[in-house]
């Protein structure tokens, strides 16, 4: 009788895959640097990036908000368009061009506070400069990050290839806590200053990733990659026939339990929103004249590193747990502690309230493209898997909308302010996920493993 395979233990899966890294051959270290900076930089700036356009570009909370908003929906429709590029272009030549992008918008708005331009509505120059250099920036995101995916796709074994992908989202995750330590960066020289430091830090991802990625070495793990594989891509198919009518039955939003299944995850995704476009406000406000409000920066990185160190434990540890019990867990485990944000801002409210959150997103994230996977028919995961994004954009585009009005009235700059109203508000609305998930248990519930076509 075969003796059955030992599981590892949580600290065996948050070490081991330190331990395939340093195995991994160059030209997936230098994309996994690249990984690490980048999120160091990208987290680092949208921290700064509401208060920098009240500082230096004399826009109100609701329009910062927008201008915040621009670069985080932008990025999303940017990877539609320029996300192929890699296909195009090959690797190293789109990280180098991608990076050039991004350090020609991150340098403009570097440099814009120290122009003198005038400020104080969306038509102004500094709007407008600042407009344009989310503009660069977005668009070099929107090639660099997919062609990271596509990098690990080429890169890596069949054996490797789960290593690389969970290494990727890792080190992205451990770089965003970096900004931590941004606090003294800031506090003497400014948020420009700061902004100073994060264009210096592109450029150092742009001479490591040219260094270690060289052509010789793209050339040899693409061929690795290649060889390693148990058997040739299929060659693609004539296109489906059918017209208009037949591509609208056959979209996976024509399925009413997956359509019904990711759109209700926008209430608790709004939480991941608030994370980016007014969290670092909200803390430097209502902490102010405290440690934790001079030093926000903490705060609004500390998920990053929560969630680097969470999820290979919660996996581990619910691995027998049903994904719909784990989905409604981990949605109303995330969207509870905003309810201690509620009763008012205090240091361990706030403790907790990351804490419990990371939590939640530890429990329910990894396993909503999990779910999405096989909810969808045989044959069309692909298709599922990329419309399973969408409701992501609109959620980061509603947000951009009323975060900065919610700041203001609530939180504004000075004071007073009802933070408490604030988050129970939006505490109300995030909670709205768990409970249609719960509502439709009997519906979407049951056997979600089984393919099913549109209209069942």
């Amino acid at each position: 009788m075969a003796t059955p395979p030992v599981e590892p233990s949580p600290l065996n899966q948050i070490i081991q895959p330190f331990i395939d890294l340093v195995h991994a051959p160059r030209a997936l270290w230098a994309v996994n640097l690249l990984s690490f900076l980048e999120g160091f930089v990208y987290f680092g700036m949208v921290i700064y990036l509401h208060m920098y356009f009240n500082q230096y570009g004399g826009l109100s909370d609701p329009k910062a908000g927008l201008m915040v908003g621009f670069l985080t929906w932008g990025i999303t429709i940017s990877m539609l368009f320029f996300g192929g590029r890699a296909d195009a272009w090959g690797l190293r030549r789109t990280f180098i061009a991608a990076l050039c992008i991004m350090f020609a918008g991150r340098a403009l708005l570097a440099l814009a506070p120290y122009l003198g331009l005038r400020g104080g509505g969306f038509l102004t120059p500094f709007a407008l400069t600042g407009a344009l250099a989310i503009a660069f920036v977005m668009t070099g995101y929107g090639m660099c990050y997919p062609a990271g995916y596509a990098a690990i796709r080429k890169f890596t074994t069949p054996a490797t290839a789960g290593m690389g992908y969970a290494m990727l989202y890792a080190v992205m995750n451990l770089g965003g806590w970096l900004p931590t330590f941004m606090t003294p960066v800031r506090t003497h020289w400014g948020i420009r200053g700061a902004y100073v430091f994060y264009s210096a830090v592109t450029l150092v991802s742009l001479a490591a990733l040219a260094l270690l990625l060289s052509r010789k070495t793209e050339r040899e793990a693409l061929a690795a990659g290649l060889a390693a594989q148990e058997a040739p891509p299929a060659p693609a198919g004539p296109a489906p026939s059918g017209g208009l009518m037949h591509w609208l039955r056959n979209h996976p939003l024509a399925d009413p339990k997956f359509s019904f299944f990711i759109f209700c995850l926008i209430p608790v995704q709004t939480l991941f929103a608030y994370n980016w476009l007014l969290f670092a406000p909200y803390v430097s406000r209502a902490y102010a004249g405290t440690w934790v409000g001079t030093h926000f920066e903490a705060a609004s990185s500390l998920n990053t590193l929560l969630v680097f160190v969470l999820c290979p434990v919660v996996a581990a540890l619910t691995t027998r747990v049903k994904v719909y019990t784990m989905m409604i867990l981990g949605t109303a485990v995330m969207a509870s502690p905003t309810f201690i944000l509620a009763l008012g801002p205090t240091p361990w409210g706030l403790l907790a309230y990351i804490v419990l959150m990371s939590v939640g997103e530890a429990m329910w994230q990894p396993r909503f493209l999990q779910y999405a996977a096989e909810i969808a028919p045989e044959g069309r995961t692909g298709a599922y898997m990329g419309v399973a994004q969408f409701p992501w954009f609109l959620t980061k585009m509603l947000v951009s909308f009323y975060a900065g009005a919610a700041l203001a009235r609530w939180c504004p700059e000075g004071g007073p302010g009802r933070t408490g109203t604030m988050w129970l508000v939006f505490g109300m609305v995030s909670m709205v996920t768990t409970v249609l998930l719960i509502l439709a248990r009997g519906w979407l519930g049951k056997d979600f493993k089984t393919s099913h076509k549109p209209g069942e």
